[in-house]
């Protein structure tokens, strides 16, 4: 079990109780790991602090705020990659098998590409293997990254550590792709809607998926997603 890549995986969970408990491992384990530089284990130590000490109703409402309220800031993978395409819902199912083809079988209600189920995922692979995923997503991770900064989220801290984790430098113009989807106003909840409207990610029988590495589920996330016209403007 790679640790940090499980811790990585339990800071972007929800916030509970039972997390604030565990934040002083957690924060150990990451404190650690030599495979970050000693800047981005000090980066990630606001963060650790205020998970662990924060009231746990403000956690969770900034969480929601951030993670849930803003596509553009969202944890499933696979809504960077596919967007509205019905080609999510094909990606879904493969990334399914790929999982049970290992054994691991997600014990949440969250879709199969959140990325806290991905990392989870990634921590019982050998770490070559889990970097090779990583570094297909960098150029997210780098965008994630730079909007949470803009937002002073500590959250920032976990996607660059991810970063550093991948082994690659993300590609400068697929990070601008990203970052040039406009995003909307967590407050306006009626542009929100508008956002979150798209067509239903089916699960189903995909004649065309087979069992491929996870990696290949993330083979296109190399080509960013087109805004969809009707995105509202932060």
């Amino acid at each position: 079990m790679d640790r940090t890549l499980k811790s990585l995986s339990l800071i972007l969970s929800y916030p509970t109780r039972a997390l604030q408990e565990a934040m002083p491992e957690i924060g150990g384990v990451l404190a650690s790991d030599a495979r970050l530089t000693a800047a981005t284990r000090r980066a990630l130590r606001p963060l650790v602090e205020e998970i662990a000490q924060s009231d746990i109703y403000d956690l969770e409402e900034r969480f929601v705020m951030l993670f849930d309220r803003s596509r553009t800031l969202s944890l499933n993978l696979f809504e960077h990659v596919h967007g509205e395409s019905r080609d999510r819902g094909g990606a879904m199912v493969s990334l399914m098998e790929t999982y049970r083809d290992a054994g691991f079988e997600p014990v949440t209600s969250e879709l199969p590409d959140h990325l806290p189920v991905l990392l989870e995922f990634l921590a019982t692979q050998p770490f070559v293997e889990a970097q090779d995923t990583l570094a297909d997503a960098a150029h997210i991770f780098q965008a994630l990254a730079k909007r949470l900064d803009r937002r002073e989220s500590p959250y920032a801290a976990v996607f660059a550590a991810l970063l550093q984790l991948s082994g690659r430098t993300a590609d400068i113009e697929a990070v601008r792709d990203l970052l040039n989807e406009p995003e909307t106003d967590p407050n306006d909840l009626e542009a929100l809607d508008a956002v979150w409207e798209e067509s239903e990610v089916v699960f189903g029988p995909d004649p065309n998926a087979g069992c491929p590495h996870v990696r290949e589920m993330l083979s296109r996330i190399d080509t960013p997603v087109t805004p969809a016209p009707h995105h509202a403007a932060e």
